[in-house]
């Protein structure tokens, strides 16, 4: 595993700038930066399994990072498929945001409607995360040293982002909503 860990006292854009050449100089296979964000710390994670013989490889970029144990708002957005209309003929219930497009492709489960349409108001969120394939983005319970804590976590898959456009931009926008969901 390749790791770049940069002070959270560097500038945001020698961060950049540090993942930027991490990312030039190396083919990506297992790479995982930490990226200080007003005091937090957002892993960035890029995997890259080639496969081998009849096994298929798969690829991935995300962003995580841990919330406060107080925080009890939960979330989970995704593309809506096949199986998620078929349970929407069947009566299952998602929050509408009140984007049409938004509405129609993503699947919004949330344990507070009126929080999850603030965190998702930004008509730049809502078009980023429409121009994403196949995500998953939430806020998922893991235990750390033995005890349930809350991560804001973006997970992307079959996709090893190392455009660092593409990758600020993702990054901006999950730093937004973490800011949203930190002001909760």
């Amino acid at each position: 595993m390749n790791e770049a860990i940069i002070n959270s006292g560097e500038a945001a854009e020698a961060t950049w700038k540090k993942i930027e050449l991490d990312l030039l100089k190396e083919d990506v296979l297992d790479y995982e930066a930490v990226i200080p964000t007003k005091g937090r710390e957002v892993i960035l994670d890029i995997d890259v399994d080639l496969g081998g013989g009849f096994e298929g490889g798969y690829a991935s970029t995300s962003f995580s990072t841990m919330l406060p144990h107080s925080t009890e708002f939960r979330f989970a957005v995704h593309r809506e498929d096949f199986i998620d209309e078929i349970g929407k003929f069947f009566g299952m219930q998602d929050v509408k945001i009140g984007d049409e497009v938004f509405d129609k492709r993503m699947l919004v489960r949330t344990n507070d409607e009126k929080t999850v349409r603030s965190v998702f108001s930004d008509e730049d969120v809502r078009k980023t995360l429409l121009s994403i394939h196949n995500f998953s983005l939430g806020i998922h319970t893991h235990h750390v040293s033995g005890v349930k804590e809350p991560f804001l976590e973006l997970f992307i898959e079959d996709e090893a982002i190392t455009d660092i456009g593409t990758l600020k931009n993702l990054f901006s926008v999950f730093e937004l909503i973490l800011n949203r969901v930190e002001g909760i």
